[in-house]
């Protein structure tokens, strides 16, 4: 809760689990924003806490003290739940609007009532079959708009709806598991509950999500269950409510429930990469795509461009070299796809500007071609096998499925008359088919409710009205991190942590990561994780031969200038791995820093034997012959080293100018040393030179240190 927020000191007291100061900063509230039955129902509650706490004052021994504590702690909860709800309704245009619209389309909303419609709905769906064919269509259209409205209706009822009764939970879980309730419904439901949990913490509502994906049957619903509880837990609140924690407990009892909230949050992790990823496909392989291709985008559409003759003469291999880079732009799409990107949120992006999606519920509602918010653009396109092939068996999102209809019916006109035949035909394709038992599969199905979920909350017009676990919150995963929640510390979840991790370090996400790896229970602490961690140390005491660790263990100590214990190990690396180029450098820089440049030498000299191409060992030989006053030989080793390929600002071009100095070439180390600042301001001039010590020793005094600054200032 925002700390600006009238309710926040109630909502302070409420976290530490402190009944009487809650009532008494929520009895403050009342006072300044006077609303009767609330006041009415906080009295009540007041009155039997006193009565508890008289009880218990006069030593009376109560075995159920604990348990109707709790109780009127939820019951203040629920009070502030409430006028929070209220609160938020009333200071957001997007929400009062909501509220008002859902109230107005019906007078009431029993839930009875509400089960009735869904369930007619579906016989009236299944009687249409016996409609005489001219009387089919009109009253099918009619059926599903009247029945759209009534969904997005009840869409905003939920979305704006206070705390839950005990018995409410249960008609809606009743509802979500019907048979004889549409399965679109029951997503759109479970969404809506979702949206209206992640607002204001709500037991009864986090409680049927965690029912709903346990029990359902049909996999897009328990999906969406399964996402709505994750993004809805509240750590908070685990002294007010410890069901959450009971509840997590049972959950994660099951390893098949493990393991999809493990996959869960590695698709999150894909979705806040979503940007990035359209970054890379936008800079790096639609240009190549738009050179190799034979059309052109111009601002009458797409046009196709005449092939020249010339070419074909003077490159007959130029058409085929053209399909070559197209096959491998689209490869590296593939694969970034295959990996978990979403390759297609920055094209679909641009397609969310449709009035279609001004309605809220329009962004969470299953693709279904009957919907009557595209009726229009799929009579235009019956029988059109691309549209129908994408958007049963396209790699696409809900919602991109609903912006490829519209967007392709107002280009189809624009487009060339060849793809246009193709495309009915069904002969292209956009982004490829999926299996159909892909399509089916869990893992499918929750990442593309998450594209949508994304979609939502980065594109909706009035995002900032409503919670958004892709902004707020610590760390690059911000509020999509579930994983380190409390509510989950010590279960079985602990087991699957670190394949969360290594995600994390290869996506370079360290802030998350770190927070991940403090969160672990210290019975799960394995080797990996101290390596992780950085504490080498502890790793090798579990494992003494882990290379890694003692990698990491050189590292750090060669850090910390500690470089006769890190020669140490790289020695114990250098008997596992007597090859290995990078333990024989570091052991040479190593005996470089503690000036023993007869040893260092010897190394370097045998890693150029090895390697005589690799630059980073020319580089420290070079600058350990200068150390050890080898004048000559160092200056031929830079001239080898630095020629055309040194870009300037490399590190090399100041070492070198301090040989060419000490050489007495005083002209040439000054350009070297221009080289080497040339992108940096002149304060980095300010501390010249960084090897005092090296100078001292040849004779250079601060006079000619001056001049030298001086002379590299002046051009």
């Amino acid at each position: 809760m925002d700390s600006n927020s009238p309710l926040y000191r109630v909502w302070t007291e409420l976290k530490v689990a402190d009944v009487g100061q809650a009532i008494s900063e929520m009895e403050t509230y009342l006072s300044a924003w006077p609303q009767l039955q609330t006041t009415e129902r906080l009295q009540e509650v007041k009155a039997d806490y006193a009565l508890m706490t008289d009880y218990w004052r006069r030593g009376a021994d109560d075995p159920h003290l604990d348990e109707n504590y709790t109780q009127l702690l939820q019951r203040v909860y629920v009070i502030f739940a409430n006028v929070a709800v209220h609160l938020h309704i009333q200071n957001s245009s997007f929400l009062s609007s909501a509220y008002s619209s859902a109230r107005r389309s019906r007078q009431s909303w029993a839930l009875s009532d509400i089960r009735s419609g869904l369930e007619t709905f579906v016989a009236d769906v299944a009687m249409l079959e016996l409609e005489p064919w001219e009387q089919r269509e009109q009253k099918s259209q009619s059926l599903y708009d009247d029945h759209q409205r009534q969904m997005n209706a009840l869409f905003c009822f939920i979305l704006t709806s206070r705390m839950w009764s005990n018995g409410v939970g249960r008609d809606f879980e009743a509802m979500l598991l019907s048979p004889t309730v549409d399965v679109n419904d029951q997503q759109l439901i479970i969404s809506a509950v979702m949206l209206s949990l992640m607002g204001q913490f709500d037991i009864v509502k986090f409680r049927l999500l965690t029912r709903v994906y346990m029990q359902a049957t049909d996999e897009k619903v328990r999906q969406r269950a399964l996402v709505g509880w994750v993004l809805g837990l509240n750590s908070d609140l685990l002294a007010v409510y410890p069901e959450q924690r009971q509840l997590t407990e049972q959950l994660t009892a099951s390893a098949e429930v493990c393991q999809e909230l493990t996959e869960l949050q590695m698709q999150l992790v894909f979705c806040l990469n979503a940007e990035k990823d359209t970054n890379t496909i936008q800079k790096e392989i639609m240009p190549d795509l738009l050179k190799s291709g034979d059309f052109r985008i111009s601002e009458h559409g797409i046009e196709e461009v005449e092939e020249d003759p010339m070419e074909e003469m003077l490159n007959p291999d130029a058409s085929e070299q053209r399909m070559q880079r197209v096959e491998a732009s689209f490869e590296r799409m593939k694969e970034m796809q295959q990996q978990g990107a979403d390759i297609y949120f920055g094209g679909f992006s641009q397609m969310k500007r449709f009035s279609f999606f001004n309605d809220v519920a329009n962004w969470f509602v299953p693709f279904f071609m009957k919907h009557p918010g595209i009726r229009r653009q799929t009579e235009q396109l019956h029988g059109n096998r691309f549209i129908e092939k994408m958007t049963e068996v396209g790699p696409f999102c809900n919602s991109d499925k609903y912006s490829l209809v519209m967007a392709m019916q107002m280009v189809m006109d624009r487009l060339p008359e060849k793809v246009r035949e193709m495309l009915k035909r069904g002969e292209a394709t956009m982004g490829g088919e999926v299996e159909h038992e892909e399509l089916l599969s869990a893992a499918y199905l929750r990442r593309s409710y998450l594209m949508d979920l994304y979609r939502f909350f980065r594109l909706f017009p009035y995002r900032g009205e409503l919670p958004n676990p892709f902004a707020s919150g610590s760390g690059e995963l911000a509020g999509c991190d579930f994983f380190s929640s409390p509510l989950l510390a010590g279960t079985p979840i602990e087991g699957y942590k670190d394949q969360v991790v290594r995600l994390l370090r290869r996506r370079h996400m360290l802030q998350s990561m770190q927070i991940l790896l403090d969160s672990y229970d210290e019975a799960h602490r394995g080797v990996d994780y101290f390596i992780w961690n950085g504490q080498y140390e502890q790793a090798l005491a579990l494992e003494p031969d882990n290379s890694k660790a003692l990698q990491g263990l050189a590292r750090q100590e060669y850090a910390l200038g500690k470089y006769q214990e890190a020669i140490s190990h790289y020695d114990e690396l250098l008997e596992r791995y007597p090859e290995r180029l990078q333990f024989m450098l570091y052991k040479a820089i190593c005996l470089l820093h503690l000036t023993r440049y007869d040893e260092a030498l010897h190394v370097l000299y045998e890693i150029n034997y090895k390697h005589p191409d690799d630059r980073a060992t020319q580089s420290v030989l070079a600058w350990t012959l200068v150390c050890s006053g080898r004048m000559e030989q160092a200056l031929k080793t830079y001239e080898q080293l630095m020629g055309d390929k040194c870009p300037d600002g490399d590190n090399d071009w100041q070492n070198y100018g301090y040989c060419l100095w000490l050489a007495g070439r005083t002209d040439e180390a000054a350009e070297a040393f221009r080289k080497f600042y040339k992108f940096y301001a002149d304060d980095r001039l300010t501390g010249f030179p960084t090897e005092r010590t090296l100078l001292e020793a040849h004779g250079i005094t601060d006079t000619q240190v001056k001049l030298m600054r001086s002379l590299i200032l002046a051009c």
